[in-house]
């Protein structure tokens, strides 16, 4: 199962897991991302994560198609917000549930490292004294 979401609203970690759960699963392997207070010695206020969200919806289920051909998982959940998030928000969940703990957190690394690449989903860092658009993808 793949479930995907793009939205403007606060996460929600248990739901998350609650959905990767699976009877034959014996390993759930969770990335949570989070609104840090600094980035390079900056004290940042809070971020602004823009998207095409289309796009981006179809980019995230080619890497979760592509984690369960390389790693056969059982669930893949990939929630990501946009808008403005405060420090300490969540900005992103992924949560992943296999019949070994390997393959489960081999996939969840492959589609944060992955997202972070290739999804078109964009952060505005606002600090204090200043601001700057950050690619969420090379």
């Amino acid at each position: 199962m793949i479930d995907i979401k793009i939205t403007n609203e606060i996460l929600d970690a248990a739901a998350c897991i609650a959905k990767a759960t699976d009877a034959a699963c014996g390993g759930i392997a969770v990335f949570i991302g989070a609104v840090r207070n600094q980035t390079k010695e900056k004290k940042v206020t809070r971020l602004e994560y823009e998207c095409y969200e289309s796009m981006a919806l179809k980019e995230m289920k080619k890497i979760a198609e592509e984690a369960i051909r390389l790693w056969s998982v059982n669930n893949i959940i990939i929630h990501h917000r946009t808008g403005i998030l405060h420090i300490g928000d969540t900005a992103v969940i992924i949560a992943v549930s296999s019949a070994h703990r390997d393959a489960a957190f081999d996939a969840c690394r492959y589609i944060i490292d992955t997202l972070k690449k290739t999804v078109p989903i964009w952060k505005k860092e606002i600090f204090e004294g200043g601001e700057e658009w950050i690619s969420a993808h090379a």
